[in-house]
């Protein structure tokens, strides 16, 4: 039988193993207190419009908690509810509209369903949204700059780049428990992490992002595990729970309540970050102590609040320092020259057109 008693952050002990669960409230509020006095310092409220084309409870759920948050922190947001058919104009629209300064759209939509142009409806959707937009860091060239460890988006390095809300909360709950420390070079050395998801969305840019701060990360899914460092990506022999015992860090995101990960295999003192809306941790045989946090939703919105902001404050505010960045061809020429932009800067703006075209 389990007992519970406080141990400060929320600890418990269950059986013989102490294990101390992480409320995600704190480190959502750190975020949130910040994102409360920029947006109170603005000229203009950045407003946010999620864009929702499904039935997924999970999808509207998310969509609820991102309003209730952006309500209360200052930001104007907008739901749009719509057939999937109709989804790709209506980015565009929002794309072109110069009083939205971030879009996101509630996934899966057409889940695996192929697409004309190739890859899935899903993937068009995610690269449909124009960067200076794209709070979710999920579009080709935010992808793109993950992957290859690329975190601004001009050689000044004053643009940062976005990436995805989900695994960047990932990244903050274990900055607060100090398994992710921002003060070493690089944050993750040392460490070997689990994560037992690939999805284009959270587990695959997770697993990227640990790695290319120093994390060996044995990527975990349904019919294969691959070990990823700083730029690459093998496969291994080794099993999911020889992964599993050797990691500081393990990942939970399987999106089904039947996957339950065994807490024996648990090395002393890891750290457990459950991403899926379902526990994906059967605690019942722990027998070493080990951190763990349920709940990262809070955490991601706030992370979504707070790639909004960088947004606004690089491509949409009125005191922005400079706006070449995704406009016309000819709008980014006059205000170059009117910036007194350097011959770099300008290279990079032609580079992003050339990309985009």
């Amino acid at each position: 039988v389990a007992a519970s008693r406080s141990f400060g952050k929320c600890g418990c002990q269950e059986g013989m193993a102490i294990v101390t669960r992480i409320d995600t409230t704190e480190v959502a509020e750190a975020l949130r207190t910040q994102i409360r006095e920029d947006v109170g310092a603005a000229k203009v409220k950045p407003k946010l419009v999620g864009f929702l084309a499904n039935k997924d409870p999970a999808a509207r759920k998310y969509a609820e908690w991102t309003g209730r948050a952006a309500t209360k922190d200052g930001i104007e947001y907008e739901i749009r509810e719509l057939e999937p058919i109709m989804l790709e104009s209506a980015v565009d629209e929002a794309n072109s509209d110069p009083s939205v300064h971030g879009i996101l759209i509630y996934y899966p939509v057409f889940g695996a369903a192929p697409s004309f142009f190739g890859g899935s409806m899903d993937e068009q959707l995610r690269n449909r949204i124009a960067p200076e937009k794209d709070v979710e860091g999920l579009c080709h060239t935010y992808r793109t700059n993950l992957y290859r460890n690329v975190r601004f988006m001009d050689p000044a390095q004053r643009q940062k780049a976005i990436v995805p809300c989900t695994p960047l909360a990932v990244i903050k709950c274990l900055e607060h428990v100090g398994a992710h420390d921002r003060g070493s070079s690089p944050p993750m050395a040392g460490k070997t992490v689990s994560v037992v998801n690939r999805s284009e969305v959270v587990g695959r840019p997770l697993a990227a992002m640990l790695a290319n701060d120093g994390a060996t990360v044995y990527s975990i899914d349904i019919d294969s595990i691959y070990v990823m460092s700083k730029g690459q990506m093998t496969r291994t022999e080794v099993s999911p729970d020889e992964a599993v015992r050797q990691s500081d860090v393990v990942v939970l995101g399987v999106p089904s309540k039947n996957y339950k990960l065994d807490a024996a295999l648990l090395k002393p003192n890891a750290v457990v970050v459950n991403v899926s809306a379902f526990k994906n941790l059967d605690d019942s045989n722990a027998s070493v102590p080990f951190t763990y946090v349920p709940l990262v939703g809070r955490v991601t919105v706030a992370c979504l609040e707070r790639s909004l902001l960088t947004l606004f404050k690089q491509y949409h505010a009125p005191n922005r320092p400079t706006a070449l960045l995704f406009d016309s061809l000819d709008s980014r020429t006059l205000k170059a020259a009117a910036a007194g932009a350097t011959a770099a800067s300008a290279l990079f703006v032609l580079a992003n057109l050339l990309r985009r075209a």
